[in-house]
């Protein structure tokens, strides 16, 4: 008997309908010989709505009361999926993340997972009932009721697999997978059937959407399989894994494009040690995740640092480079949020030559300026602008001949 872990996100269990869809294939799993432990997010656009509410009624609404608000969403989604599991003849019982015993820091409204107890799940489990948990929730080590971010169901359904040792993580969404391109924007884009764990989290962290980052990296420090899945035709999907099983893996698996950071530089920074680490101290003290970085060439003893944010920092970010402008001796800083990034991603460029020539020869056929530059072993990016990144997309695409 294998155990399996599903997560279905808001799309999945939007309404009624859904919700008896989910189920019934909950409980063709569980007939076909597999113990299941369900992770499941809330309803549609619940979340939005209950942050919309938030904010109706406080300018400044406290992490504990949102985090106490938020976590009522995957309530109401856990217990609907396990009375219309338990309406088939399956027996289900339904957990918050605290009775889960997802165990956090304390940190609201982001907390990140210090163990799982699991020990109601066990006992689910061995009583033959499914386990349907809630997503993105857990209890602070201050006994607190916590969010986990943003996307964090699939985090909890990778814990879980983590945890009992289940032999795959099914990740249920609206897509049938992991694909070359946004099937949105690049027509032809194409399914890739497996993609490995360190490509995955390239394509996480540069704008694809299928998974949250911190699944991914959970996965691949505990070795859980993961597998994307669409819960509208419930076809085959991608396989995340830990390795290539082909003989020859692609030199580019994917192109992704990100439209949720701005730019910011620091003009004229006096160019002498510890003046970045001030820089990047204020804001990492601040929550302002940085990303791409470049530091211009030293011109009379004074250099330009650029480097991108997320969009949604750039207003409390103002405060901030107000005061490191002061504190180091700066010119001035200027924010731009009218740009993008695109990148490739692909483990098979660590042997081939000639990828980033290709990439950046593209664009320029385009027309499209790049304003900055990042590589990892496996993925390079560029930032461009906003107005031109989609462009970008279906050009490079097309390039490197991914599509079906």
């Amino acid at each position: 008997m294998a155990l399996i872990v599903q997560k279905y996100g808001g799309t999945s269990v939007g309404d009624p309908d859904r919700i008896k869809a989910v189920a019934d294939h909950i409980a063709r799993t569980v007939r076909a010989g597999n113990q299941v432990i369900v992770a499941v997010s809330a309803m549609g656009k619940t979340t939005d709505d209950l942050v919309r509410l938030a904010n109706s009624v406080s300018h400044d609404p406290r992490g504990r009361e949102m985090d106490m608000l938020l976590t009522a969403g995957e309530r109401i989604s856990i217990a609907l999926v396990a009375m219309a599991v338990n309406d088939l003849g399956v027996p289900a019982q339904s957990f918050t993340g605290s009775q889960a015993g997802i165990v956090t820091d304390t940190e609201h409204g982001n907390a990140k997972i210090v163990e799982i107890k699991g020990d109601r799940i066990q006992e689910a489990l061995d009583a033959g009932c499914v386990a349907v948990v809630a997503g993105f929730q857990g209890v602070s080590t201050a006994k607190e009721i916590v969010t986990l971010g943003r996307g964090a169901s699939d985090l909890t359904a990778v814990a879980m697999a983590a945890r009992f040792d289940a032999a795959a993580c099914e990740i249920y969404t609206d897509v049938e997978g992991v694909y070359t391109a946004d099937p949105r924007i690049v027509t032809n884009a194409r399914k890739i059937a497996r993609i490995t764990l360190e490509e995955m989290l390239e394509i996480a962290a540069t704008g694809g959407r299928v998974l949250a980052l911190r699944s991914v990296e959970y996965a691949r420090n505990h070795g859980v399989k993961i597998h994307v899945r669409s819960s509208f035709t419930w076809a085959p999907g991608t396989w995340v894994v830990e390795e290539h099983t082909d003989m020859e893996q692609a030199i580019i698996s994917s192109v992704t494009h990100d439209t949720s950071e701005a730019k910011v530089t620091i003009e004229a920074v006096p160019d002498q040690p510890g003046v970045a680490g001030k820089v990047f101290r204020a804001l990492a003290d601040e929550s302002v995740n940085v990303d791409m970085i470049v530091q211009n060439v030293s011109m009379q003893g004074h250099t330009d640092i650029s480097f991108t944010i997320p969009r949604v920092d750039v207003g409390r970010s103002g405060a901030i480079m107000e005061k490191i402008v002061a504190d180091i001796g700066a010119r001035g800083y200027q924010t731009d949020d009218k740009v993008a990034r695109v990148s490739l991603v692909g483990a098979g460029m660590k042997t081939h030559s000639g990828v980033a020539a290709k990439m950046f020869e593209t664009l320029a056929h385009e027309n499209i300026n790049i304003e900055m530059i990042s590589t990892s072993t496996i993925r390079i990016s560029c930032v461009v602008r906003e107005a031109d990144v989609e462009r970008a997309l279906v050009a490079l695409h097309d390039a490197y001949e991914l599509g079906i």
